[in-house]
């Protein structure tokens, strides 16, 4: 039976290429694709993602070769990215601790929600979460999406993240213990070398934010802790870190070997590569 994967994306942009290097790895063995994003709204690429003359500030060249921006083209404009599952209409919303009847509400927001998860971890094998400026607004703090990671992490089961799809790692975590899922693992993302000073952009937003709103490093740095670590690789030319069940991905290079990885997770039980 042919593996299948749910990718998440964001309504505010995802990097071309970060989508189209694993949607490949899976395509090319026959794996089964499903797409969600935070209400169900179709998401879009960064139009920077898909133009060859677009010079990346931090590495002052171009990252994107005129064959990827074609096909980032072509994945955009298809039908596969239609009508995707809506996070906000599959797991339910944590209650206020101010609600008025704030016990009942929270058990019944447990059942509701272990039910929830419980189905998309039992339906798929693997998840993943598409880097990009995006995740800054609607991923990295979703507390939905905490709760699918926190499921797949303890179902075992493979969870890739690429670049500021990272963040949603270090931010998923049991209320109980407040302790990151990230804890005590090794991980890459996006280095603070590789940040913006001006210009970090989002889809459907005429806003300019300037550098992003978080260095992504030092929150993996410190999630990580002491028995962790993050590796950022600068310098080197891809950055990939296999810590079981964690795939994470630097930044667009390393988006076609991260599905790659991710396959040889799944099919030959790879836990451990590049640290």
């Amino acid at each position: 039976m042919s593996k299948r994967i749910l990718v998440v994306l964001s309504e505010f942009g995802y990097w071309g290429e970060e989508l189209v290097g694993p949607v490949e790895a899976f395509d090319a063995r026959g794996y089964r694709i499903t797409f969600a994003t935070p209400t169900g709204q179709r998401a879009q690429a960064l139009p920077p993602s898909y133009d060859p003359d677009y010079v990346d500030p931090p590495l002052g060249r171009s990252v994107t070769t005129r064959d990827m921006a074609r096909k980032v083209r072509e994945i955009d404009a298809s039908t596969r990215l239609d009508s995707p599952l809506s996070l906000q209409q599959l797991i339910p919303e944590r209650p206020y601790f101010s609600s008025l009847n704030h016990l009942r509400e929270l058990e019944e927001y447990h059942r509701l929600r272990d039910a929830a998860v419980g189905d998309l971890v039992a339906g798929f094998d693997a998840l993943v979460i598409v880097g990009g400026s995006g995740p800054i607004v609607d991923l990295a703090n979703n507390e939905r999406l905490h709760e699918v990671v926190l499921g797949f992490a303890a179902a075992d089961k493979p969870i890739l993240a690429e670049c500021y799809g990272v963040a949603v790692l270090a931010f998923a975590r049991d209320l109980e213990t407040r302790a990151s899922l990230l804890q005590g693992k090794h991980v890459t993302g996006h280095p603070k070398e590789y940040d913006y000073k001006d210009g970090t952009g989002f889809v459907g937003v005429d806003f300019n934010m300037g550098p992003p709103p978080y260095p992504l490093e030092y929150i993996l740095r410190d999630a990580t802790g002491p028995d962790g670590g993050f590796h950022g690789n600068v310098g080197k030319e891809t950055s990939v870190i296999v810590d079981h069940p964690f795939v994470t991905a630097r930044s667009t290079p390393d988006s076609a070997p991260s599905g790659e990885l991710l396959v040889r997770v799944l099919e030959n039980g790879l836990r451990r590569y590049g640290w």
